[in-house]
């Protein structure tokens, strides 16, 4: 097992990582930049290292910066978290090449999966269902000969992409144009490169993601799956596990799905294997190859510690589970905390919190590293934390949610407590039966 890990992020993530490594005895390094000197993480560190300005190209995306707080306390391992570094193949190879561990998959998996139309054809390969669709395209006569032979809607996407960055939905020929140059400028300027590629768009699917898990041995199994269809704009906002309307033969589909895809790149670490699912079909979307934010409803149910097993396998170690170890128990749901006003267009509310209670009681989890006093920068992600609440079923668990959110308190900022209020009472989200567009219509 590492003696010490360096882990290269900040907020909540890097807190639940600490947390982690603790329980482990190993010793952790925070690096943060000079905004962050306060934060929890810095505080429950066992070491710390400012590695630069506000500024995230200047501090946590400086890999030069990262590297050399790692050589100089003499970590091992680094942990990327989640954001950031941590699916930049380049990162994971400089670790390699100054022999610190990357805690995740090789590089050449991360460059692989994280190029959208290679994972496509790396699903195809592995016998997975996926929408009809194109390679990588640079040319926009290309493209809408694509979505001729496809037809409409059709969706384009950054081949290098996540987040809903550089993403539009066409219905006809005569948006395709003006989609396809901004979804190219988008691409180019959040990933550096103006490759899109283009599939069939569904009107109204489920976003459904299997939490897999492998060691450097080959060993991997699947740890059910969550139900991510609430979004806006592309970004999550509520998950929970499991989803309400997948029958236990789906469930079974979908892990072996999962897994098949996994074991055809060679996959190892902690990684989530993304599908659209219309009615009863599903179809291959994406790979995400690290910790998501929403693997804490994975761990309620399975009550497996992701991150302490994530960090187990990059040490060496065999993987401690088999497939029939996994039960999935109860139902677990998740909301992302935001300093945003939901009243007035979603914009960013940064400043400082002037007040600030967490609801407790039986299944109730907060990970967060906002306190009185902490300030919500403008330069990074306005998320706060997220709040997850177990119960032994879904109605449980939505009252318990319930319960939470009127418990909550943050003053000083706007946060989008009230609007998760109105969703947790709207029929159609206790019902179970929403999709994607659920946020579309819910916010008209």
């Amino acid at each position: 097992m590492f003696r010490k890990i360096l882990v290269a992020n900040r907020g909540e993530v890097a807190l639940r990582i600490i947390r982690a490594c603790h329980e482990l005895d190993i010793r952790v390094v925070a690096v943060h930049s000079e905004a962050d000197v306060d934060s929890l993480h810095v505080r429950f560190a066992d070491e710390d290292i400012c590695i630069g300005p506000p500024e995230c190209n200047k501090s946590y995306l400086h890999i030069p910066s990262i590297i050399s707080a790692a050589e100089i306390t003499d970590a091992e391992a680094i942990h990327p978290g989640y954001g950031f570094l941590a699916e930049n193949p380049h990162f994971a190879e400089i670790c390699e090449s100054c022999r610190i561990k990357f805690i995740g998959p090789s590089a050449d998996i991360i460059r692989t999966m994280g190029d959208k139309a290679q994972a496509r054809k790396q699903a195809q390969a592995a016998g997975l269902p996926v929408l009809p669709g194109s390679g990588s395209i640079d040319d926009p006569d290309e493209g809408k000969k694509v979505a001729h032979e496809i037809g409409y809607p059709v969706i384009i996407k950054a081949v290098g992409g996540g987040g809903g960055k550089g993403m539009r939905i066409v219905h006809t020929d005569a948006r395709f144009l003006n989609a396809f140059m901004t979804a190219q400028a988008e691409a180019t300027a959040a990933f550096g490169a103006p490759f899109v590629y283009i599939e069939k768009y569904l009107e109204e699917p489920k976003h459904i993601e299997v939490q897999i898990l492998g060691d450097e041995k080959g060993n991997l199994i699947h740890l059910g799956e969550r139900d991510c269809s609430i979004q806006r704009r592309y970004q999550k906002l509520i998950e929970e596990a499991p989803c309400p309307v997948v029958p236990p033969e789906l469930r079974r589909k979908l892990g072996a799905a999962a897994l098949k895809l996994a074991r055809q790149v060679g996959y190892f670490s902690t990684g989530t294997v993304e599908f659209l699912l219309d009615k009863d079909k599903f179809y291959f979307m994406e790979m995400n190859t690290r910790i998501q934010v929403e693997h804490p409803v994975t761990e309620m149910v399975t009550n497996v510690d992701l991150v302490k097993e994530q960090i187990r396998v990059a040490a060496g170690e065999t993987l401690r589970y088999k497939q029939e170890d996994i039960k999935i128990t109860g139902h677990s749901i998740e909301c992302r905390l935001n300093a945003e006003d939901p009243d007035n267009g979603f914009n960013p509310s940064p400043g400082k919190i002037t007040g600030f209670n967490v609801p407790g009681g039986p299944g109730v989890r907060v990970d967060t590293a906002a306190y009185t006093n902490h300030v919500i920068s403008p330069y990074y992600d306005s998320l706060i934390g997220k709040l997850i609440v177990w119960g032994s079923d879904r109605e449980e668990a939505i009252a318990r949610m319930q319960r939470s959110l009127d418990e909550l308190i943050i003053q000083g900022v706007k946060s989008t407590i009230p609007l998760y209020q109105r969703i947790f009472r709207h029929a159609k989200f206790l019902k179970g039966n929403f999709t994607t567009r659920f946020m579309d219509n819910f916010l008209k």
